[in-house]
């Protein structure tokens, strides 16, 4: 425990949340709320007995995970290891297990202060109310999260530079984030496109956290449950066994 605090204290003096990590995951979801609520908020959404904030609610909730998951964890390993900075932290304690559990942690306060501000909003300001369980919820919204951070865990193990971890961090994090429906409603999608889309596992983790706040079946939550499971647990232990130190 206390090299898991020290650590912490280490990532706040370097200055791991970055602005653009502000902006991208907490500035961004609150201002597509706001323009949804404006523009459709109130319309029901064809094929649904739902409106499209209904809708966005849950799936803004994911846009900080994908922010931090696909940029923020993988981008500063990879440029702590561009910098030696892993490389002291080799001859330490330390060890990958550790290093990833402090990431996780420290990208998962940004995560949830995301969530939080679209919660307030839209439930204080905009007279959302949920029909599903907040329990239930937030017990999906954490699978979700574990899920999507053990890849973005997995692209900073395998990356051996800052430079090659933006590339793939680039084409991971710009599809997982418009073609999944986290920020374009997935109901304005085209079917075929749909089918295509769903493919991405942030696409199924909206689905499960979407078929909980709507409180009505939407593709197979059990299969999703599993399969974000499996990929948690996957990646996961890929990400230890394979983490570069430099």
């Amino acid at each position: 425990m206390h090299k898991f605090l020290t650590l912490v204290k280490i990532e706040g003096k370097l200055g791991l949340r970055s602005l653009d990590g502000v902006l991208f995951g907490i500035g961004m979801p609150l201002g597509i709320l706001i323009l949804i609520s404006f523009i459709a908020g109130n319309q029901q959404v064809a094929h649904g007995n739902y409106t499209f904030l209904d809708s966005s609610f849950s799936s803004l909730l994911a846009v900080g995970i994908c922010a931090t998951a696909f940029m923020g964890i993988p981008l500063t390993i990879c440029d702590y290891r561009d910098k030696k900075i892993l490389k002291h932290y080799c001859v330490t304690p330390a060890s990958p297990t550790l290093i990833l559990t402090v990431q996780f942690f420290v990208g998962m306060l940004t995560a949830v202060a995301s969530a939080v501000t679209i919660i307030i909003a839209a439930t204080v300001f905009l007279g959302y109310q949920m029909t599903g369980s907040w329990l239930v919820l937030i017990g999906a919204y954490f699978l979700v999260m574990l899920s999507m951070y053990s890849i973005g865990m997995l692209i900073a193990s395998l990356c051996p530079t800052l430079k090659i971890a933006n590339l793939v961090c680039t084409f991971v994090y710009f599809p997982m984030l418009f073609l999944s429906g986290a920020v374009i409603p997935f109901e304005l999608f085209p079917k075929s496109f749909q089918t295509i889309a769903s493919v991405l596992p942030l696409t199924q983790g909206i689905k499960l956290l979407k078929s909980i706040t709507l409180n009505e079946p939407i593709g197979n939550p059990l299969m999703i449950v599993v399969l974000m499971v499996t990929i948690a647990l996957i990646c996961g232990s890929l990400a230890i066994k394979l983490f570069r130190w430099e």
